[in-house]
């Protein structure tokens, strides 16, 4: 059997992530340093000192996001002594966590990871005005009722299924008014819970077309090389290496769904037994057996798992 490197996504975020890191390792400091130059911003100050509203705006979470994991990573490979190819054999991650893990993997540059995470949350908060679009999670329906309840609630508008993160817990995502809509119909169709999410846009729909675009010309402009570990991609939840591919798909991943849960179950077709989730948080490594009962989930985000998982080796 066989284990991945997995990567969180937005909402993973909090003020004080990755400070045990830099206090311990010389490497995650590197990190931070080499991200804040990339960017021209004073990030790595942000994610240690707050304002927690700042931290929370897309444009700074999505790349300090990927700073932390990339930080996780630099110190497994470190204080490991070997390449992060050594110790697993895929690598996925969560909608922006898809950048971390190809960072992670080489395909990009550290600095060119977080450049395209910056434009992508700045172009993903510009794509539809503040209060036109909105997102709900639906908990204790599967994907093909919450799927109808999505198609209900459309109207002439748009609502659809953005996240299929786990068996009975998917995400809507759509115009204000559908996503209303939408958890009246998830409560008549049975769901223990339709509550509206605390974002600031309708992530992975067609109302991000804009910030699909903006990306497509970005990613045009960035070198992508072939990664060191296959990546599970969130739009087929099937492995890729070819960086045209890869360009194409993370084009793709701006209004596509992110198929999480059937990502899982491919990495457990391909033996991968244990998904190890590099970064803030403990979003992924909790979804693992609620996935699939026999997929162990483990996080690294401070030294303490950093020890602990390079003894497990």
């Amino acid at each position: 059997m066989a284990r991945a490197f997995v990567f969180p996504g937005q909402g993973s975020q909090a003020v004080g992530m990755g400070v045990d890191l830099a206090e311990a390792y010389t490497v995650a400091r590197e990190v931070f340093e080499e991200v804040d130059d990339a960017l021209g911003q004073n990030l790595s100050r942000l994610m240690r000192e707050g304002p927690e509203g700042d931290l929370t705006l897309t444009e700074n979470a999505q790349p300090a996001l990927m700073a932390v994991s990339l930080a996780v990573t630099r110190v497994l490979e470190s204080e490991g002594g070997k390449p992060l190819s050594d110790m697993a054999s895929l690598v996925a991650g969560h909608s922006l966590g898809e950048y971390s893990a190809l960072a992670a993997a080489r395909a990009f540059t550290l600095a060119d990871a977080a450049r395209l995470l910056k434009l992508r949350g700045q172009a993903m908060q510009a794509a539809v005005p503040v209060g036109e679009g909105a997102m709900a999670a639906i908990l204790g329906l599967d994907l093909d009722v919450a799927e109808a309840v999505a198609a209900e609630a459309a109207g002439d508008d748009v609502c659809t299924a953005a996240n299929d993160n786990a068996p009975g817990q998917v995400v809507l995502s759509g115009s204000a008014a559908a996503i209303d809509r939408a958890i009246v119909i998830a409560k008549e169709k049975g769901a223990k819970r339709a509550l509206p999410l605390p974002v600031s846009a309708p992530f992975h729909c067609a109302m991000m077309q804009p910030a699909a675009e903006a990306m497509a010309e970005a990613l045009a402009a960035v070198d992508i090389q072939a990664p060191a570990l296959p990546l599970v991609a969130n739009v087929t939840a099937g492995s890729v290496i070819s960086p045209d591919k890869i360009r194409e798909l993370l084009v793709e991943q701006v209004c596509g769904r992110v198929r999480w849960r059937e990502s899982v179950l491919f990495m457990k077709e391909q033996n991968v037994d244990t998904l190890v989730e590099l970064g803030a948080g403990k979003v992924l490594s909790g979804l693992a057996k609620r996935i699939d009962r026999d997929m162990a989930g483990v996080a690294v985000n401070n030294p303490a798992d950093v020890e602990s998982f390079l003894g497990s080796l």
